[in-house]
């Protein structure tokens, strides 16, 4: 899609969340503020996010203990579209929920939830997904899976999994404000991701595609495919 397929009179906001302990990547610093060939995860989305005038607000959702952390993130940038952070909570879904409420005030239309360790969103792939909120009330970004499945127990495999229609799910992922903020009201429990709460509460949901360099930060080794991945200089 290209950019004219966006609605310029949408009122778009992006919600960060890097609330997070990271506890699989075995550090004591959160995956999402670790250096990648000198600037963090969570900085490297940022920049993306600042640099489209399609963005009126970024809200960013942080744990308590990381005010230093994030103080740093932020040095030498100087934009009004970002808001104070908000605190997390207990869960992802808790942290979202701070997150949409902190972004009340700035009445947006649409809302893209990212993930902080995510740090190589590309411009496309927001715009693609603010595109589809032009049609409905929620897309989010994935990847068909054209690996082989098997489920197994240990390291024992078991039986194969159809892969037909699977997708892995990337972030951003794209609401009508009001829509997620009542999905979220109304859901009860935990959910791996927004996408799941939308489908709980029977909302359409668009995928589009995309992009292999959206991963995200989870392992050392993602880490390392991280500075790989900028000394490519892709």
């Amino acid at each position: 899609m290209s950019e004219s397929s966006t609605n310029p009179k949408t009122r778009a906001a992006v919600l960060i969340v890097a609330a997070g302990r990271g506890r699989r990547f075995g550090s004591e610093v959160p995956k999402q503020y670790v250096p990648i060939d000198g600037l963090c995860a969570f900085r490297r989305c940022l920049e993306t996010f600042l640099g489209m005038p399609e963005i009126a607000a970024i809200q960013t959702v942080i744990h308590p203990d990381d005010k230093d952390r994030y103080a740093t993130v932020l040095a030498g940038l100087d934009d009004d579209r970002l808001c104070p952070p908000t605190f997390g909570g207990n869960t992802r879904v808790q942290s979202v929920m701070n997150g949409l409420d902190a972004l009340t005030d700035q009445a947006p239309d649409v809302v893209l939830v990212h993930d902080a360790a995510r740090a190589f969103v590309t411009r496309e792939i927001v715009i693609d997904v603010l595109a589809a909120l032009d049609q409905g009330d929620a897309a989010f970004a994935a990847l068909p899976v054209v690996d082989a499945l098997w489920r197994g127990e240990g390291d024992q495999a078991l039986t194969p999994v159809a892969r037909s229609g699977l997708w892995r799910a990337q972030t951003p992922q794209g609401f009508r404000f009001e829509v997620l903020r009542r999905a979220h009201l109304d859901y009860d429990g935990e959910a791996a991701d927004d996408v799941e709460i939308a489908r709980a509460m029977g909302i359409a949901v668009k995928i589009v595609t995309g992009d292999p360099a959206n991963f995200k930060i989870t392992t050392p080794q993602d880490l390392a495919r991280a500075e790989r991945f900028v000394a490519s200089g892709r």
